[in-house]
Order: C-alpha cells, then sequence, then structure tokens
C-alpha cells in the first residue's frame, strides 16, 4: 500500500496528516474550518484515497497559516506515499461541473512544483472562509508534492459550487495520475528515467 503519515509542527499550527492512494475515500477531518474538511472530503471522495488531516492553528488570528500548513503536510504526505513513481499513469485530467460551475483541472506528477490558478471567485469569502486560502492551499500542495498542476474554473455564479468543483475535480485527476499503468509497471514514466 502506498501510505504515509506527516507531522508537522510550527508555534503557529500542529498538523498530522495521513494518506492512503489506493484507499476508498475514507476520510477523517478536523481542521476547525468546516469548509475547508467538506473540501478535503471531495479529494478523499473523489480521489478515492483515504485521508486524515487533524490540525490545531492559530484561529485566533486567521485561517492563513492552518490552510496553508495543511496544504504543505498533505503534499510531503503525498510525496512520501508515491514512492518512486514507477509504474504510474503520471498525469491527470478531469472536468467537473456543479450546476451552473465547471472546473478543469490537470496536472503532472513531475518532481517540479508548478501551480498556475485561474479562478475569479464571485465573492470574497464562502460563510466565514476567505477564498483566497484556496489558493494557498493548493500553492502549499504542489510546493511539497512537487507536481505541476493546471486550475481553471471555466463558469460559475456560485462561490461555493466554484470552489466545490475545483476540489472535486482535483481529486479525479490525482486519482487517475497515481493509478498503476500495466503496461507501464517497473518503467519511470519518463524519458529522462527519473522524476
Amino acid at each position: 500500500m502506498r501510505n504515509a503519515e506527516i507531522i508537522r509542527n510550527t508555534l503557529e499550527t500542529q498538523i498530522t496528516v495521513s494518506v492512503n492512494l489506493d484507499g476508498t475515500g475514507v476520510s477523517h477531518f478536523n481542521t476547525g474550518l468546516g469548509f475547508l474538511d467538506h473540501m478535503l472530503d471531495q479529494i478523499a471522495r473523489h480521489g478515492m484515497m483515504d485521508i486524515s488531516v487533524i490540525a490545531k492553528g492559530d484561529l485566533h488570528i486567521d485561517a492563513h497559516h492552518t490552510v496553508e500548513d495543511i496544504g504543505i503536510t498533505f503534499g510531503q504526505a503525498f510525496a512520501k506515499a508515491i514512492g518512486d513513481k514507477k509504474g504510474i499513469r503520471r498525469y491527470g485530467h478531469a472536468y467537473v461541473p456543479l450546476d451552473e460551475a465547471l472546473s478543469r483541472v490537470v496536472l503532472d506528477i513531475s518532481g517540479r512544483p508548478g501551480l498556475e490558478f485561474a479562478c475569479t471567485f464571485t465573492r470574497a469569502t464562502i460563510g466565514e472562509f476567505d477564498v483566497d486560502l484556496i489558493h494557498e492551499f493548493f500553492q502549499g500542495f504542489v510546493n511539497h508534492a512537487n507536481i505541476t498542476l493546471h486550475i481553471d474554473n471555466l463558469k460559475g455564479h456560485n462561490a461555493h459550487h466554484q470552489a466545490e468543483t475545483i476540489f472535486k475535480a482535483f481529486g479525479r485527476a490525482l486519482r487517475v495520475a497515481v493509478e498503476s499503468d500495466a503496461r507501464m509497471a517497473g518503467i519511470m514514466p519518463s524519458t529522462k528515467g527519473s522524476l
């Protein structure tokens, strides 16, 4: 099984993330941020991976450190769980609609961190959750998972729907990219011989 657990403790946050890339979508979240828990659940369910995130952060200041550090820790756990990357599909993409909203996510488990994020949210907050933190979560993830990630919200009037399509599409694309490819068994999916 490709799984990992990472514990990150700083003066701002204490976070434990565990991930099983070959799971069934089982999840457990306790971040103090209900909307983020809901979005992380989309990754687990649609990515068919088991994810647990327990976080305590300085929410009395705001949610920035907590969200960014969860992205970092999740990225570290992903990088550890994916291992040497031999035999994986490497690339993944997904389009996901939710009512009027539509998002596209394309990614490459490339060994190179890069984020292109194109979403103009229709409002600044979803409940009390600052939508700017969605970018921060994904930036933290790609920096430590070492993947290239393109996120485009193509349509949407409802900010909750916009965000949810992004997280669902991310889960679906990640699921495809980490899957074993029987034709690539034991082979590094790169002409360079390493990722």
